[in-house]
């Protein structure tokens, strides 16, 4: 499949900024399920391009003159392997075992470490009890858009009992390392097919072997990823993988707003 993507962030702040630095993870992976026909960024001040631990292209934008505003835009064609739950190898930027550390957005309290025990017994076949594990994050931590923000962590979102993609992603990731299954965090974006839905999307990869590799489950939807997922970035959790993230000096009150479309066909 091919996805037509296109993603703009604009801050706005009550006063001049005086410096801005902003790290990007808003290039595509170059994973062997995906590849980029076309990508474009603009971006406003100075910009550099890196390969991070994790595997994720980033760039470094640098604003040394004051600002009012920062725009950011990225559009582009990826093409998507069909195939469902393509497993994916591992790239040998950095081991698995990596992703088995908690962080303070994934560490579990006595309430997952109990959840994830009565869910992920050993034996039994692996991706039926991913799956089910999906299921079950979903059905305690209802979706409900606004109930959280994107400093939340695990637990807490856990005993709210409501939260979005990224909760679910991170409740999945404590009981699984809590279990002794690496997994990770994966930002990107999901073609839904209609109007009205948020296209930025995140998930999970979790580790299951080196002759499969990593597993890609959707938690949202309770389903193993597709040709509708594309992937921007991964890592430990949200902090690692999100597509903007930076300091500034100055600015006082600071707004944001974005906008994401993803479509299959130029026409859309």
């Amino acid at each position: 499949m091919q996805l037509h993507i296109r993603h703009e962030t604009l801050y706005r702040y009550g006063e001049p900024v005086k410096r801005s630095v902003q790290s990007l993870r808003l290039t595509p992976r170059r994973d062997p399920v995906q590849r980029a026909l076309s990508w474009n960024m603009s971006v406003p001040g100075r910009c550099r391009s890196q390969v991070d631990a994790y595997g994720n292209i980033v760039h470094l934008l640098t604003l040394d003159e004051p600002h009012r505003e920062i725009r950011i835009v990225v559009d582009g064609v990826v093409e998507i392997a069909d195939t469902a739950a393509a497993p994916l190898p591992d790239e040998g930027n950095i081991s698995p075992l990596a992703f088995l550390a908690e962080t303070p957005l994934t560490r579990p309290d006595e309430a997952i470490l109990s959840f994830a025990r009565s869910r992920l017994q050993p034996g039994g076949d692996m991706p039926s009890r991913l799956l089910g594990l999906a299921e079950a994050v979903c059905e305690q931590v209802r979706y409900e858009t606004g109930a959280t923000d994107v400093h939340e962590s695990a637990s807490r979102a856990f005993a709210r009992g409501a939260g979005v993609c990224q909760d679910h992603s991170h409740v999945y990731i404590a009981c699984c390392r809590s279990a002794g299954i690496p997994a990770r965090y994966v930002s990107g974006y999901f073609y839904v097919g209609k109007e009205g839905e948020i296209a930025s999307h995140a998930w999970v990869d979790v580790w299951t072997g080196r002759e499969q590799g990593w597993m890609s489950i959707d938690v949202t939807h309770r389903m193993p990823t597709d040709g509708r997922h594309c992937r921007l970035a991964v890592g430990r959790d949200y902090l690692d993988a999100c597509p903007v993230r930076g300091v500034r000096r100055g600015g006082g009150p600071e707004e944001m707003q974005v906008a994401v479309r993803v479509a299959a066909s130029a026409q859309q």
